[in-house]
């Protein structure tokens, strides 16, 4: 089991959970069961599944929860380009995410590439 409170990963992600919160509390209430929602559960599910796969007795389970993470990322970055496109969010709040979201993704296949899987 890994220390999820320890890794870069996660504490970078909480950052952006925080971050996207805040942009999407500026979407109007027209989105809010639905743009709003669906950034909000992505961005909820990066940090979450580190936690989660953290906290599994193999690197084979923390390995495939990574992935999920990773995955959300993309969902996410999608949302808020769309979000952007839409005029949703200005982009010099948008580039700061995006670009964070990137650094997060880069970090995740690389942390995946270090652990043992049989």
């Amino acid at each position: 089991m890994h220390n999820f409170r320890e890794l870069n990963i996660w504490k970078r992600s909480i950052k952006v959970a925080v971050a996207t919160y805040k942009i999407a509390a500026t979407f109007p209430s027209s989105e809010r069961y639905e743009l709003t929602s669906q950034v909000k559960r992505a961005v909820v599910s990066i940090a979450s599944n580190v936690a989660e796969g953290a906290g599994r007795n193999t690197d084979k389970e923390f390995n495939h929860f990574l992935g999920i993470a990773i995955g959300s990322s993309f969902e996410l970055y999608t949302q808020l380009i769309i979000a952007g496109e839409l005029g949703l969010v200005a982009e010099n709040l948008l580039e700061p995410v995006l670009s964070e979201l990137d650094e997060i993704q880069k970090m995740i296949r690389g942390f995946k590439e270090t652990l043992k899987i049989n």
